[in-house]
């Protein structure tokens, strides 16, 4: 290992993480591809060889073995991105706007703030291109009350206002505001209505992935209310009620009943995990996944109490085109099978 004490002075921590005492033995380019997003293993060789990867002060290569204990850091030349935040003249669907705040409709793929390996290009900087003076919250996030993952589609309630910002985060903590999703998932579940009740932590093993923690002794209380909207045999479309706001809480809650969402790479639900072995089954479930490139996954609703007027207002998205071709896909397969 080369002494890396001469470069510290000129190098900003991107990303910093303390290895669990009880942590086996694992090349450190793993350990990072296990709690940075986005990163592939690609990127952390590139910086390994750079000398950007440190342990316990000291520059390592991508082979090194991380021992519990072990401090592994990221350091780069200049600071982390995540904090430049720069308006971008980036299309946005708007479908409410006034002086307090708006609704937008966000498209999968679009990332919703800048992170790891999407410094720009996200819908925070179209945000801060759209509107001036977006009030600040606590993760540095302006005007973002909430969020939905890169590859869920659908609604998001955005402050323009110190005072909406801090009206609408209460309603999200008190429980007040409503959002429902459209879930397309593997399996059929036994009843037509449901509650998933466990709490979310990160996964210990992989900081990427939350996980449920029956016992409430880990994570955060997370409740998802469940219905079935259409049953398809092999897959069912629910709807899904938050009463809670987690990190992946719908994906992870589907995942622990045993019915992860359709196509979701990150819980497992891109294999075949329901049907039959015939092979054209398994290119009718190859095209659907083609059809459908993402998790299946979509924020329909949201209402909420406007922080200014009192008005109960609500939002409906429609379905975008590749969640409802996968629908009707499996929709004729379901028909096709009763015949």
């Amino acid at each position: 290992m080369i002494d890396a004490n001469m470069q510290d002075d000129e190098l900003y921590e991107h990303f910093s993480f303390t290895a669990d005492e009880g942590q086996t033995a694992l090349r450190v380019d793993k350990f990072l591809m296990n709690r940075i997003e986005n990163a592939t293993r690609n990127k952390i060789q590139q910086a390994a060889k750079a000398g950007s990867v440190h342990v316990n002060g000291s520059i390592v290569k991508s082979n090194y073995k991380v021992k519990g204990g072990d401090t592994v850091q990221v350091l780069f030349a200049h600071p982390p991105h995540e904090n430049l935040l720069v308006g971008e003249n980036i299309p946005i669907n708007i479908v409410y706007e006034d002086d307090a705040l708006l609704v937008v409709d966000k498209p999968a793929g679009l990332v919703v703030h800048p992170g790891h390996g999407n410094y720009s290009g996200t819908l925070l900087n179209a945000l801060i291109y759209h509107i001036e003076n977006l009030p600040t919250n606590r993760n540095d996030r302006p005007g973002l009350v909430h969020r939905i993952d890169k590859d869920t589609s659908g609604l998001l309630v955005v402050a323009k206002t110190e005072h909406a910002m801090a009206h609408l985060a209460q309603q999200f903590f008190d429980k007040t505001s409503e959002r429902s999703y459209l879930a397309l998932v593997w399996g059929e579940p036994t009843d037509d209505k449901g509650t998933v009740e466990g709490h979310l932590g990160r996964d210990p093993k992989n900081r990427l992935l939350m996980t449920v923690f029956p016992e409430a002794d880990q994570g955060k209380e997370a409740v998802t209310h469940y219905e079935v909207v259409e049953r398809f045999g092999y897959v069912t479309l629910l709807k899904c009620r938050l009463e809670t706001g987690r990190t992946h809480q719908i994906r992870a809650h589907m995942k622990y009943i045993g019915h992860p969402l359709f196509n979701d790479v990150r819980y497992g639900g891109n294999k075949i995990l329901k049907g039959t072995t015939f092979t054209k089954y398994k290119q009718f479930v190859e095209n659907c996944f083609k059809i459908l490139p993402r998790q299946a996954l979509h924020a329909q609703s949201l209402g909420f109490v406007h922080p200014e007027t009192g008005e109960k207002l609500q939002f409906q998205s429609q379905l975008p085109e590749d969640f409802l071709a996968g629908i009707e896909k499996w929709r004729q397969y379901a028909r096709h099978r009763l015949e």
